[in-house]
């Protein structure tokens, strides 16, 4: 097989597969589940083409955007590929009938739809009869709830692979730090994945950081640098307000610059997009959300005017610069006051013992699949908050997601579950604050910025860099001496619990804990008060 699937790749997409491609096509083609973790550009797709082309039946692709899907097309047809169609809103009634009609007939190697096209009961009917070979789930970071973008929809995937007849699952992403790629692997529920992890050092790309006090100076020296800055290029903001007010301060200053976001309709979207990839536009501005339908090769800037949620989130934001290999540049303008802000947004779906048990009392009431539209009336929650508690009540058993979306009790759901999934959400604010300062850490660190974020992804990396401010400026600090634990080494906290050694910097430690998250610790204090064992 391994020889057929490289010889089938490479003529019928014109070019070689590298190494980290044929490992996890060929684990794919031979049914297993994969996970593969590769930067932008780095062509994740083909890994789903190459081994669609070994597996006999459709192969059905997860994809979150339309504008994604569209490329996803594009660059299927150009390489003369076997059929491919997708299924989304944007099509015509009679397209739709169509691309369907296809599957049914045997006649389509590759179907694209957003997650939120499952739970369309037709829909989900016909692509199981049509018994896929291949799920491929594209952006999967999207399945966690610590990574970005997250949509309620990813986490029925799980039980659409069920409803598939558990076709082998392959699952991509550009950006997902250890846990989120242990969330991926508990959410879809895959079994002894291969998982691949490959370059995510991106080398060509200048990192840098500015910090600001005031928002007025902050702005100001953004759109300075956009105007100075070689074309084209991405501005992420965080709302979509600010978005649309930089692009009218760029255009102002001589800057083709469109914004980009969800409060434009989608011809809108459609037709920026459109001018962005068409070198019609010296910059878009877009809200990090929407990061992921900017896929263009020749971006030389990728500039924050706020920050991220996470590391996971900048870093994957930054991987849309430099694609075609040549220099570009990623500026982080940083205000400590960011950290608020995205603290408001990550709350905005935090539930508590006394809601939960609102959805647990709800749910006990029924002797049948509930619809989340009526436990949403009926317990008076948010679609945010009501999602939460239904994915801590999951995680517990207590309840069951099914494919359409409708939610079942589970073995275990009792009036205990609440005061279970309050605790466990509880967990999970505390680690997504710990990613949070993590990016804090990233902008106000002395040392070097590419070591910082290759070890945050666990690659080790040797500084200096050569090609970030502080590298350039000189300003590294002094590795400390004594490294009690080799980085990677997992280590038990008496209080903290397990967890494993991420980097070390001057004079101190950082441990990824499993429960807490991340945690920074004085190498001098964990040597002198014992304050980490190893873990055998």
């Amino acid at each position: 097989m391994p020889h057929d699937l490289a010889r089938q790749a490479r003529e019928a997409l014109g070019f070689e597969l590298r190494p980290e491609q044929v490992e996890a096509a060929e684990a794919a083609a031979a049914g297993r589940d994969v996970v593969a973790v590769m930067p932008t550009g780095s062509g994740k797709s083909a890994i789903y083409q190459a081994a669609g082309l070994v597996r006999p039946g459709a192969t059905v692709v997860v994809s979150p955007l339309i504008a994604l899907q569209r490329d996803q097309l594009e660059s299927i047809a150009d390489a003369s590929l076997p059929a491919a169609a997708a299924l989304n809103s944007s099509l015509k009634v009679s397209e739709r009938r169509d691309a369907l009609e296809r599957l049914d007939a045997d006649r389509l190697e590759f179907l694209f739809l957003a997650p939120e096209q499952l739970a369309n009961e037709e829909t989900l009917a016909r692509v199981r009869d049509a018994r896929p070979s291949l799920l491929v789930v594209d952006e999967a970071h999207c399945v966690s709830e610590w990574g970005h973008d997250f949509r309620p929809d990813y986490l029925r995937l799980g039980a659409f692979a069920e409803e598939l007849g558990r076709p082998p699952v392959l699952a991509l992403t550009a950006t997902a730090s250890p846990p989120v790629r242990e969330e991926i692997v508990l959410r879809l529920g895959l079994v002894d994945p291969l998982v691949v992890v490959h370059g995510f050092d991106r080398p060509n790309i200048h990192l840098s950081v500015e910090l600001h006090v005031a928002d007025r100076a902050r702005r100001a020296s953004l759109l300075a640098a956009v105007a100075d800055a070689p074309k084209p290029g991405i501005v992420y903001a965080a709302t979509r307000a600010r978005a649309d007010e930089t692009a009218t301060a760029l255009a102002e200053r001589g800057v083709a610059a469109r914004a980009y976001h969800a409060g434009m309709s989608a011809a809108e979207r459609e037709e920026v997009h459109a001018a962005f990839a068409a070198d019609e536009l010296d910059a878009i501005v877009a809200t990090t959300a929407f990061g992921m339908g900017v896929d263009k090769p020749n971006v030389r800037f990728v500039f924050h005017l706020d920050g991220s949620d996470s590391v996971d989130a900048y870093y994957q934001e930054v991987g849309r610069g430099g694609r075609d290999g040549e220099p570009a540049a990623a500026r982080l303008f940083f205000r400590p006051e960011d950290l608020n802000l995205r603290r408001f947004f990550g709350g905005t779906g935090n539930v508590d013992e006394a809601e939960v048990a609102e959805v647990v009392a709800a749910l006990e009431s029924r002797g049948d699949a509930a619809d989340p539209a009526a436990l949403q009336e009926e317990t008076g929650l948010s679609r945010a908050k009501l999602t939460t508690a239904l994915a801590r009540l999951e995680e517990a058993d207590a309840v069951e997601i099914l494919p359409t979306g409708d939610v079942v009790a589970g073995d275990a759901l009792a009036p205990g579950s609440a005061a279970d999934a309050a605790e466990a959400q509880e967990k999970r604010r505390s680690f997504e604050r710990s990613r949070l300062e993590m990016l804090r850490g990233y902008a106000e660190l002395r040392g070097c910025r590419r070591a910082y974020l290759l070890n945050y992804f666990g690659e080790a990396f040797d500084p200096p860099c050569g090609n970030c401010d502080n590298c350039e400026a000189g300003t590294l600090p002094d590795v400390p001496a004594a490294r009690p634990f080799a980085v990677g080494a997992r280590v038990r906290h008496a209080s903290w619990g397990e967890g494993a050694v991420q980097r070390y910097e001057s004079d101190t430690m950082v441990v990824l804990f499993d429960e807490v998250g991340y945690r920074t610790l004085a190498v001098e204090l964990v040597v002198r008060k014992e304050l980490l064992e190893a873990v055998p």
